[in-house]
This record gives C-alpha cells, structure tokens and sequence, in this order.
C-alpha cells in the first residue's frame, strides 16, 4: 500500500521493479478486487434467498479476506495501492512520482471495469450493464468521507507503526467498514466508477456515483492533513 521506507523490509523492494511491473501489478490487483467484490455480491445474493444481511455478510468476508491477499501477492511490486484515492495521497506525501501516479489510476480505473466485466460472464449475467441502485444523499456522502478518511489512516497508521500488518488492518478494516458506513464502504474511486457498470447487489446508479467519488477524495485529502501530522515523530 506504499512506496515509502516503511516497506524496506519486504522483499524484493520496489526499487527492483520497473514501471510495466507495478503497473501490470496494479491492473492485476484492481480487476481482483473488482471481481471479488461483485462476484461474492452475485453469489451472496444468489444463495441468499432473499436475505439482504446474509448476502452482505458474504460479500463483506469475501472483499476483505481478498483484499489481504492481494497486499501480501502485489504490495512488493507495485505498493498495492488498487486505489485513485490512495494513489494521490502518497503523490501528495511525495512517496510515488505524479506521472507513475497517473498511470496507477489510469490502469486501476480500466483494470476495475474489467474485473466487473470477467465477473459478470463468470457468474452467466449479461457483460455491458446499468446500475439503478440509487444511493443518493447526505448520509451517503458522509459515510464515503468517512470509510475513505479511515482507509488512509489504517493504512498510514500501520505503516508508521506495524509495516508488516498492514496487509491485514487493511483487510480488515474493509470489512468492518462495510457494517458502520451507511454506504457499504466503497472507498475508492475506482471501484465506484466499475460498480455504476453492475446492475447486481454490488452496483451504484451512475448518477450517485459522483458524490461518492468527491466524498472519497475529501476523505482522503483530509486525511493526509490530520493524519500527516498525528503520525509525525515529534523532533528531538
């Protein structure tokens, strides 16, 4: 989730990797998680019966135990980041070079429409799809700035103090975060985006999508300031 110092230990670090390497890590990273996050959504609801909360619950497990394990496969070569909002925080924290950074966001946002896609014609549905699911409001928008304030502190937090947890706060972070927002916790702009492309139990209406995206963005941003400054050493 870094390119920083923090992930010295891991190896081999990211140094040892060139440009093509993170960004075919970073398209391979998104398009799982997109195809975890709305093939476990088909499934759950699927197997559900009608179940709201028991479809949610496996969607939830689904997302954050994959989360992890994507961390753990990609971090080393790319930082993980699988994440627009992420991308620009550790641009702005001068941690990843702004033309990396663009091509990070770049192939997450045509890495996650994919992973929609591949799950769509895993799961038998149609692949070009609409969301109509509105998730429309203030409530909404305050849980996106919140589950994405919180992500970027769970992951600045661990990487400050316990680099080599992180893979797992952030997992499961994401999974609690998926029960106390009122917005089931998209967190990133890139997921949200692919999710408008889904009319299943993962999908967003395209025209609530853009609150949610500029509700990410303030999270993230405001979280660098508070954040940035909570976790810094104080001098000697």
């Amino acid at each position: 989730m870094t390119d920083t110092p923090a992930d010295a230990s891991l190896e081999p670090p990211l140094a040892a990797f060139g440009v093509g390497h993170r960004l075919a890590a970073e398209a391979l990273g998104t398009g799982f998680l997109l195809m975890i996050v709305v093939g476990s959504g088909i499934m759950g609801q699927r197997l559900a019966a009608g179940n709201d909360a028991i479809a949610l619950l496996g969607n939830t497990l689904a997302t954050g135990a994959g989360l992890a394990v994507l961390i753990v496969m990609l971090g080393p070569i790319s930082g993980a980041h699988f994440n627009p909002a992420v991308t620009l925080v550790f641009a702005l924290r001068r941690e990843i070079d702004w033309r990396l950074a663009g091509g990070y966001v770049v192939v997450q946002i045509v890495a996650a429409v994919t992973g929609v896609w591949i799950a769509h014609a895993m799961f038998g549905e149609a692949i070009w799809q609409m969301s109509t699911k509105a998730r429309d409001g203030p409530g909404q928008a305050l849980a996106e700035f919140v589950a994405t304030f919180g992500l970027i502190g769970a992951i600045l937090g661990s990487l400050r103090f316990r680099a080599d947890a992180t893979p797992w706060i952030v997992g499961l972070y994401i999974t609690s975060a998926y029960w106390f927002t009122a917005s089931t916790s998209f967190a990133n702009p890139a997921v949200t985006i692919a999710r408008s492309l889904s009319a299943t139990f993962a999908g967003i209406a395209p025209h609530s999508a853009p609150a949610f995206i500029a509700a990410q963005i303030a999270g993230a941003l405001a979280a660098v300031l508070i954040f940035g400054r909570l976790l810094r050493a104080r001098a000697a």
